[in-house]
């Protein structure tokens, strides 16, 4: 069943089932209500996050149309600039808004569905993972045809932006053997992409769907997870978040995620981006 077709009497009906009482009623059935009634679903979406969102369009802004055309309602995108930290970004975007005077949002995407994140933040839920990232190394064939290990980069230069976890993890590795061979003053991992396609360096670090979307395709490279201990090499799950008693929100939600998933339009839109689809 399309998200657009989740009757209230079907949410009002799974509500009564979990035993909630009037007052829990009216604040979970709210959200998606108001939603309807405004005919608008506001969606905070990262600023300048390639291949996801940048000058209006990427993966994540499709994605937002796609649920705001599962609810039935247009769709008005809130971009915001990534606040210190994440808990930062659920207050702004999600629970309470920004001091600034703009959000909250009815949905924030691109949200790390992590447990110790999920427990630290109990006024956001977060669920719907719809794309697994990870932190991967790029690298020119014939300059590095083989790389088990950092230890085959030899003294190779390497592109990486310094501020990221990619960059925190090369200039932390092996205890920092790798430093002064790091060229770090790219602002994300498509400009690395595009200094190593350059060839400027002979490897670049980044996110998975950062190299792909430049890479991706060209035989003359190679992208693999980060060969070290402390990246997580099945990397992780990334979804989105709404306010905590939004309940029927979230389940209208999920309910377009699995349907853009099983029909195959969340693969194609990373496909158009040159993204490979990771499932969560």
């Amino acid at each position: 069943m399309r998200a657009s077709h989740v009757s209230r009497r079907a949410v009002l009906r799974w509500i009564g089932a979990a035993g909630l009482g009037a007052p829990a009623l009216v604040a979970r059935a709210a959200a998606l209500d108001r939603i309807r009634e405004r005919g608008t679903l506001t969606v905070a979406l990262y600023k300048d996050m390639p291949p996801f969102h940048v000058d209006g369009k990427g993966i994540d802004v499709q994605l937002a149309q796609a649920l705001a055309d599962a609810l039935g309602v247009k769709l008005s995108m809130l971009a915001f600039n990534a606040d210190e930290n994440m808990g930062d970004d659920l207050r702004n975007m999600v629970w309470r808004g920004h001091y600034l005077g703009f959000g909250p949002a009815d949905v924030l995407l691109h949200v790390p569905v992590d447990k110790p994140l999920i427990d630290d933040t109990p006024q956001a839920r977060i669920f719907a993972p719809y794309y697994r990232e990870r932190v991967v190394l790029a690298r020119r064939l014939d300059a590095l045809p083989q790389l088990d290990s950092l230890s085959a980069l030899g003294d190779a230069k390497v592109a990486v932006p310094g501020q990221t976890l990619a960059g925190w993890l090369m200039i932390g590795a092996d205890g920092g053997a790798y430093r002064n061979q790091l060229v770090t003053q790219w602002k994300d991992g498509t400009d690395a992409a595009r200094a190593l396609q350059r060839g400027e360096v002979a490897a670049a670090a980044g996110l998975a769907s950062e190299m792909e979307s430049v890479l991706r395709g060209d035989a003359h490279f190679a992208i693999a997870p980060l060969p070290s201990p402390r990246a997580q090499r099945n990397g992780w799950a990334v979804g989105m978040a709404v306010k905590k008693d939004a309940t029927d929100l979230a389940q209208a939600l999920q309910a377009g995620i699995n349907d853009l998933a099983r029909d195959g339009q969340l693969r194609t839109m990373f496909e158009g981006a040159n993204v490979a689809w990771q499932a969560p």
